[in-house]
């Protein structure tokens, strides 16, 4: 049994408000399996990060995250100050539970509550890497935060603005599929300025570029399959500007596996990324939509400690 104290950060809104539904008995099973602990639900936006973040200043170090990537993402940023880490020694826990938990594709995390449960009473500590973004706000303001799993630019960023605004009543797959059916019929293709490491800038018409951490995003669409989460690198995929039946004739790769076979895909590896545009182009960072490019991102290796299946 953990020796430490042990908080659990509860998003009551993740999976359409399941969670919220479900947590009394998550909290029961939760004792009886790891002892106990101090849970804190949320609210609204930004309060994951604030409470992960006083909890770690209290002296909590371990902290359990359950809800989906969009929670995750939130207390993943509560690790972390303007400065860096705020407890080394702190490390994070998820019970997936949310719309969308694509991160659970790349890592063994298992998506069960109560086999999650278990991974964490057995706590197999594992270092990932986080990607850090530098971007634009709504208010237009610079902003920055780290992700876990992927951040994207174009079309990805209208699909989650999309579905975030609907109901996801209908599970993950259905509302991203949805979404991006939809997105699809008005997206205009996105002129971007790309730089990868210390390369050339090159200028691409694209439908969507994925700078991945984790291998999946989007409810299971497989856009980076060389994603590692500890080798200290980003994978970059560009889809480039298709026709729209094209289009359609290939979005079922992308759930495959078989996106390497798309000629308008490219793939390449680096540590840094900025991405600049005439346009006003929509941010994807971990399922959330907070703002727009211009960005900046840098690779964060061995950056946070997570509970892992051994």
């Amino acid at each position: 049994m953990h020796s430490g104290k042990t908080v659990f950060v509860v998003n009551p809104h993740a999976g359409n408000r399941a969670t919220g539904r479900e947590w009394p008995q998550i909290e029961k099973m939760a004792q009886d399996l790891l002892g106990p602990f101090h849970a804190f639900l949320t609210q609204g936006p930004g309060d994951a990060t604030r409470l992960t973040r006083e909890n770690l200043l209290r002296g909590a170090d371990r902290v359990i995250c359950v809800g989906g990537d969009g929670t995750l993402n939130e207390v993943v940023n509560g690790f972390f100050d303007e400065t860096g880490p705020i407890r080394n020694d702190a490390v994070l826990g998820f019970l997936p539970n949310g719309t969308g938990c694509d991160f659970c594709r790349t890592v063994p995390i298992p998506s069960g509550i109560e086999a999650s449960l278990r991974t964490i009473r057995e706590e197999h500590i594992r270092t990932v890497d986080l990607g850090r973004i530098r971007f634009r706000n709504h208010q237009n303001g610079p902003s920055s935060r780290y992700f876990h799993n992927i951040a994207s630019f174009g079309l990805g960023g209208e699909v989650v603005d999309r579905v975030n605004r609907t109901s996801k009543a209908c599970g993950p797959f259905i509302s991203f599929i949805w979404g991006t059916l939809v997105s699809l019929f008005s997206y205009q293709k996105k002129r971007i300025r790309l730089i990868v490491d210390n390369g050339e800038e090159r200028t691409v018409d694209v439908f969507n570029i994925a700078v991945a951490n984790g291998r999946y995003h989007g409810g299971g669409m497989l856009v980076a399959p060389d994603a590692v989460t500890d080798d200290g690198v980003f994978q970059v995929t560009v889809i480039g500007a298709m026709p729209l039946p094209l289009v359609f004739w290939h979005l079922p790769k992308l759930y495959t596996g078989k996106i390497k076979n798309i000629r308008q895909v490219s793939m390449t590896a680096g540590t840094k990324v900025a991405a600049t545009s005439e346009q006003r182009v929509l941010l994807d960072i971990d399922g959330e939509q907070p703002g727009t490019l211009p960005a900046e991102l840098e690779i964060v290796p061995g950056a946070l400690k997570m509970i892992m299946r051994g």
